[in-house]
């Protein structure tokens, strides 16, 4: 039978050392594994769904016009969750949305318009392709209806054409572009995603940003990490290390500050009755990180048993909500 690391391996690429990421307790070299309690529920993340009218070179969630191992999560379902996360008291702020390409889900638009009303910030991850072009005059209701608190983050790869379309495939900038473009003259709270694949320096990246954006004409500072995120790339080309409890004082990190203290998402598989809370947006496949049905039975801690924990979140430094 084969072991979970060499599952993990064979599924994401990862050239792993033998026994690593195969026991939730301990490491391969016997220490205890770092575990991460949830702190606050400050964001509950919804999967609209893994269907996306793109099919990236390196999708952290393998999205693509044919994969729908996870299908249109329903408004109905949503509701149910923001009842409870209000029911309990939870004191969640933010709500974020993402897939897939989240505009492709038929009740994107009334999730959206359901979270606003209720008073969270709605963050929503989106390529600012056609699909969200096709809702212009309802999104600019309401943005007009709701401000800042509808916050679109809009994937841009690299501040190059060609970068960009290497990752996203041919062209794929010019109306990424023409969207994002639209959502800064209608004055949206706008931020962009990028990704460090190009081996050039953050600094470098940054600034390679910040003379696009000006030569554009779009008002997002290039410098403020939550308005254009960078998120570092996962090299299947290497070993991971694993996390111990004695990696947090080593590495001048707090469990406090690793995505899955402050944040769970909600997504439904294909033939599932009802929708699942798994740890981490990165993680929707992985069976060890399924943690139930509800988000009370998902507030238990997380034990950081996958490539992932490592690389992108305690020493990659990144984390998908807003506000962290």
């Amino acid at each position: 039978m084969s072991t979970h690391a060499e599952k993990t391996a064979a599924q994401t690429g990862y050239f792993l050392q033998p026994g690593k990421f195969s026991d939730p307790v301990t490491t391969a070299d016997g220490e205890a594994r770092a575990r991460v309690a949830l702190r606050r529920l400050e964001t509950l993340w919804f999967n609209t769904g893994t269907l996306c009218n793109l099919t990236c070179r390196n999708c952290y969630i393998e999205s693509s016009p044919r994969n729908d191992r996870l299908v249109y999560i329903a408004h109905e379902e949503v509701v149910a969750y923001l009842d409870e996360i209000e029911t309990q008291g939870m004191g969640t702020t933010e709500i974020g949305f993402t897939g897939g390409e989240p505009f492709m889900n038929p009740d994107m638009l009334a999730m959206l318009e359901t979270v606003l009303a209720r008073g969270y910030r709605a963050l929503v991850l989106t390529n600012a392709m056609r699909p969200m072009m096709k809702h212009a005059e309802a999104l600019a209701a309401l943005n007009a209806r709701y401000g800042g608190r509808l916050v679109m983050r809009v994937s841009m790869d690299h501040y190059t054409p060609e970068w960009h379309e290497w990752e996203r495939g041919a062209r794929t900038w010019r109306p990424a572009m023409d969207g994002l473009r639209w959502l800064s003259a209608e004055g949206f709270n706008i931020a962009v995603a990028g990704r460090l694949f190009s081996g050039e320096t953050e600094a470098v990246v940054r600034a390679g940003f910040a003379a696009h954006f000006e030569r554009e004409g779009i008002a997002i500072d290039a410098g403020d990490p939550a308005a254009l995120v960078l998120f570092p790339e996962m090299d299947t080309a290497v070993d991971v290390p694993e996390i111990t409890e004695g990696c947090w004082s080593k590495l001048g990190r707090s469990p406090d500050s690793v995505m899955c203290a402050g944040s769970r998402m909600v997504v439904k598989h294909r033939g599932a009755e009802r929708p699942s809370v798994v740890a981490c947006t990165l993680l929707p496949y992985d069976p060890g990180f399924e943690l139930g049905s509800t988000l009370a039975e998902a507030a238990g801690e997380v034990a950081l048993n996958h490539p992932f924990c490592a690389q992108f979140c305690v020493l990659g430094g990144a984390s998908c909500s807003a506000g962290d």
